[in-house]
């Protein structure tokens, strides 16, 4: 019923930047937040940042002041701006949204995953 499609990730050189987008699409009601997680080889999925639908926003440790998440309710597209990027950021990044839809409350939608590289 709920659809999320991630984009923007790629290859990139410590110190670059990317911007990530992810659109959720469906039976949309409302969205009551959004995030996104990252998951590097052999390591367990982590939380990178999230926003819910009252702009409340937290962030991990590791990407403060580096990571920015911004949402566009207009077009259900949540951002991901990614600066000063680390070897260590490399990790499949996902998009992960709470939903309620025109039938559920609380429906927890996972995208397909983009691909972030950072090189040394």
């Amino acid at each position: 019923q709920v659809q999320l499609v991630e984009s923007g990730g790629g290859l990139v050189q410590a110190g670059g930047s990317l911007r990530l987008a992810c659109i959720a699409s469906g039976s949309i009601r409302k969205i009551n937040a959004m995030g996104w997680y990252r998951q590097a080889p052999g390591k367990q999925r982590e939380l990178v940042a999230g926003i819910t639908s009252d702009t409340r926003i937290n962030y991990a440790d590791s990407v403060k002041g580096r990571f920015t998440i911004s949402g566009d309710d207009a077009k259900n597209t949540v951002y991901l701006q990614m600066n000063s990027l680390k070897p260590e950021d490399t990790a499949v990044y996902f998009c992960n949204a709470d939903i309620t839809t025109l039938d559920l409350f609380g429906v927890i939608t996972w995208g397909q995953g983009t691909q972030v590289t950072v090189s040394s």
